[in-house]
């Protein structure tokens, strides 16, 4: 059966470098966990000096990253719950409620990144949240949204998707796109000196953000 491709996916060309990126950065692979090592940075930025770049962590305190000099930056772009359907594969993060998996956002990933970051771990985006990157195989109405279950090598979880959920997939950006007020999302690597690097970020962008 093939499956029709949402026009939010088009112009992957034009994006796949940042893209794959953040697709990395999704990944539940060791170097991508949140782990003393690697920290997940999510806020909005407060500057750009060089290649310094502060933010204003979620938690209210300034972090200040290096940026590399082959910056890659990717952004989000707003897709809708109709593009979720079979055949689409998905990153969630999701959450826990009444016994059942409620996504708190949803990134479709265009048919050139299928597959990155396939599985199911712990995120840190809510307390006991976990991201499932996957294939939806079958969607099933409900009353608090549509439950679809996203298959992945070794399993499946069933994720209910309310219809306040941000569903975004990915657009292109550039430096100019990192400026003050701009929320941000990235995975930044901690050197020996304490000090956090990092060769790629995500910006919002036309009042979408990065609900990852």
């Amino acid at each position: 059966m093939i499956f029709s491709t949402p026009k939010s996916l088009v112009r992957l060309a034009a994006v796949a470098p940042a893209i794959v990126l953040l697709g990395s950065m999704l990944a539940p692979s060791a170097s991508f966990a949140q782990t003393p090592e690697f920290v997940r940075v999510r806020g909005s930025i407060v500057g750009l000096d060089g290649s310094a770049l502060t933010v204003k962590s979620r938690q209210g305190t300034d972090v200040t990253v290096k940026l590399a000099e082959d910056l890659r930056v990717s952004t989000v772009v707003k897709a809708s719950i109709s593009d979720i359907k079979p055949g689409v594969f998905i990153g969630t993060a999701a959450a826990p409620k009444d016994g059942a998996s409620h996504a708190i956002e949803v990134l479709i990933f265009p048919e050139a990144l299928r597959g990155a970051g396939e599985g199911d771990r712990p995120w840190d985006l809510t307390p006991n949240s976990t991201m499932t990157n996957g294939t939806i195989g079958s969607a099933v109405e409900g009353v608090d949204g549509p439950t679809v279950t996203v298959a992945y090598k070794g399993g499946e979880r069933k994720v209910t998707i309310g219809p306040d959920t941000p569903v975004v997939t990915l657009g292109p950006a550039d430096k100019s796109d990192i400026k003050p007020g701009t929320v941000v999302f990235l995975t930044a690597r901690k050197q020996e000196d304490g000090s956090l690097s990092a060769n790629s970020v995500t910006v919002g962008k036309n009042g979408v953000v990065p609900p990852m």
